[in-house]
């Protein structure tokens, strides 16, 4: 029998308004596993009404009481880790010990965040002995929450902790393609003492159900993750309504590779870069800058430590499929673009075809010699495939790294200190990885520059942006 997802309202499973489910596939085999329910605007106001009658008690009770709940999720999530990672990597088709890692940095959200509830306070505002002048840090209200599939339970725990920790309640909708680690959390919660109505998730796509929780009058606030296009369009209708945002969108990010980096490091920093989780994070280091005099060598090894990755459903792999059909499908149509720009294949480049395979939608780890105006090098393509550009010196690898729409990370590779921090000061990205990509933690701040994105998850910054600002002044 299949597995059917149901939404998360008030702390209990509720069928959908419509009686509608959308299908759920294996990526890593293709087939059919499940049904998720597919919810109207209707599910979504229940959902939004049940948010609302829960603030007062969440929002109102100290501090602290709100942590030791937060630090209950954060214990039970490692308790059924086993269970959890299981059911993401069924979901996404990512190697278990990946899941695994994905369910561990879900609780330390929620152990982080839980330890920072009494963090957003206020001032006091010196106006002279006749006034007393303080500022306080209030929760939004109902905070609408819509993830993306490449990292679900991750994404979930990213926005719904420090939402949850500034005293809001949370409307969370995931995508129908991978929705069953948010209701698995959801419940979680609730069992680990967290009352019913302060965390909802409602199914279904993206377009229907989406829209319905940023259009909704009684949400405050809404954090988003996904591509600029989807962006855009939940941008236009926050603007309508006049609420604010998080936006993590795309990126294509540079990775530059400068003649005096220690390739020892620098190589599998570059591979993790580009092709952790079959490069479906927005973050990738997909464009590598390479100073001309190291090219060749630098390549060369790159080559070699792409070659040699496991790949396929097999326990020990590097990564796992593309998430999607439609992904997939993206990814091989990029391939075909690179060959008709004139890229030059360094590896890679077909999809992984083989018995251990079947029809699971796998790529090959895939690297190109490129121009900067060719499109594999320009547009994002959510997927393992790495676009390489040299350069002369500094003020070129500069030119070239912020010749893009994106902003969201950089990479710099270098034995020169004094290089390292002059670059990255002039780099337009939200965050600058130093000799190793994708290094920092839940505990640093994480966001975008130009089309990226604006807002910051993740970090201390990202309570104060589930916040708002208020100002009391006393005549005395």
């Amino acid at each position: 029998m299949l597995d059917t997802l149901s939404h998360f309202i008030a702390g209990k499973l509720e069928q959908s308004e419509s009686g509608e489910f959308v299908e759920n596939r294996s990526p890593a085999t293709g087939a059919v596993i499940g049904r998720v329910a597919n919810g109207t605007s209707a599910d979504v106001n229940r959902a939004v009404e049940a948010a609302v009658a829960a603030l007062p008690g969440w929002r109102d009770q100290k501090p602290i009481g709100r942590g030791r709940v937060m630090q209950e999720i954060a214990r039970n999530i490692r308790a059924r880790i086993a269970e959890l990672a299981a059911a993401e990597a069924a979901d996404t088709g990512m190697p278990l010990v990946q899941a695994r890692g994905q369910m561990e940095t879900a609780a330390a959200y929620f152990e982080f965040y839980g330890g920072l509830v009494n963090l957003p306070h206020g001032e006091t505002i010196d106006l002279g002995p006749s006034y007393h002048s303080y500022t306080r840090r209030e929760p939004f209200g109902v905070v609408g929450v819509i993830l993306p599939w490449n990292a679900p339970v991750n994404q979930a725990a990213r926005a719904i902790a420090p939402a949850l920790a500034a005293g809001n309640t949370v409307v969370a909708k995931p995508s129908e393609e991978t929705s069953t680690s948010a209701i698995r959390l959801a419940q979680l919660a609730t069992e680990s003492g967290l009352p019913a109505g302060v965390l909802n998730v409602v199914l279904g796509v993206g377009a229907g159900v989406g829209a319905a929780v940023v259009e909704h009058p009684k949400v405050r606030k809404v954090s988003f993750t996904g591509s600029v296009r989807a962006g855009r369009e939940v941008g236009k209708i926050a603007a309508e309504r006049i609420i604010p945002l998080t936006l993590e969108l795309g990126g294509k990010s540079p990775n530059i590779i400068f003649d005096d980096a220690d390739l020892t490091s620098a190589v599998p920093s570059t591979l993790r870069g580009f092709a952790g989780n079959a490069g479906q994070i927005c973050v990738a280091g997909t464009r590598l800058l390479v100073q001309k005099s190291i090219k060749d060598e630098f390549l060369a090894k790159l080559k070699e430590a792409a070659e040699a990755l496991k790949l396929g459903p097999v326990a020990d792999a590097f990564f796992g499929p593309m998430i999607t059909r439609a992904q997939y499908d993206k990814v091989l149509n990029y391939f075909d673009i690179a060959q008709q720009e004139g890229a030059k294949l360094v590896t890679g480049g077909k999809a992984l075809s083989n018995d251990a395979v079947g029809d699971g939608w796998y790529v090959q780890p895939t690297i190109y010699e490129v121009r900067p105006e060719m499109r594999i090098a320009s547009e994002e393509i959510f997927g393992p495939v790495l676009s390489v550009i040299p350069f002369d010196d500094e003020e070129d690898a500069i030119r070239i790294a912020n010749d893009t729409e994106y902003g969201l990370a950089a990479g710099i590779h270098t034995q020169n200190l004094s290089r390292a921090h002059r670059v990255a000061a002039r780099l337009e990205a939200g965050q600058v990885y130093i000799n190793e990509y994708l290094a920092g933690g839940i505990e640093t701040p994480f966001g975008g520059f130009k089309q990226s994105g604006y807002g910051r998850e993740k970090g201390i910054e990202a309570l104060h942006h589930y916040t708002q600002l208020k100002c009391v002044t006393v005549r005395l």
